[in-house]
């Protein structure tokens, strides 16, 4: 014996799949502001008048002509290895920012002791994941920044 199809089935059909399409933009929309605030600067007015002062640092870093090459090791610890157009910089300050780009873990900052020929490196240990690190270098009078993803 078949039932009819009447408007009653049709009601239960499209509230059930709009109660399904509304659960899932529910769910994603949860896992979205968890994962990332969204928020990158705190007033985009005031960050749009800096922006061509950060463009002038960056093409003064650029006539630097520094490098930074960071590494994390098997145990976690980051090595940088900082050289110019004519070899290695000896001699810096370095400092290290590592953020993890989701903001689960907290931020890390500690100073890379020179470990020679233009090698420094960490006594601290980054746990496992991704990180952004963020390399601030002191030498001969002059000041760079360096951003780049590592992986342990």
């Amino acid at each position: 014996m078949t039932r009819r199809f009447t408007g009653w089935h049709m009601a239960g059909i499209m509230v059930s799949f709009f109660a399904v399409v509304i659960a899932v933009n529910f769910y994603m929309a949860t896992q979205a502001s968890r994962t990332f605030g969204g928020v990158v600067v705190e007033n985009s007015y005031v960050a749009s008048q800096r922006f061509n002062g950060w463009l002038a640092d960056a093409r003064a870093q650029d006539a630097l002509g520094w490098r930074a090459t960071p590494a994390v090791d098997d145990a976690g610890r980051v090595t940088v290895v900082l050289a110019d157009n004519e070899g290695a910089i000896r001699g810096a300050t370095v400092m290290a920012t590592a953020t993890h780009p989701v903001g689960r873990l907290s931020a890390r900052s500690f100073a890379l002791r020179d470990m020679g020929d233009g090698r420094y490196g960490s006594a601290e240990a980054l746990a496992a994941g991704r990180w952004q690190l963020r390399i601030d270098v002191r030498a001969q009078g002059r000041e760079a920044r360096f951003e780049q993803d590592v992986r342990r």
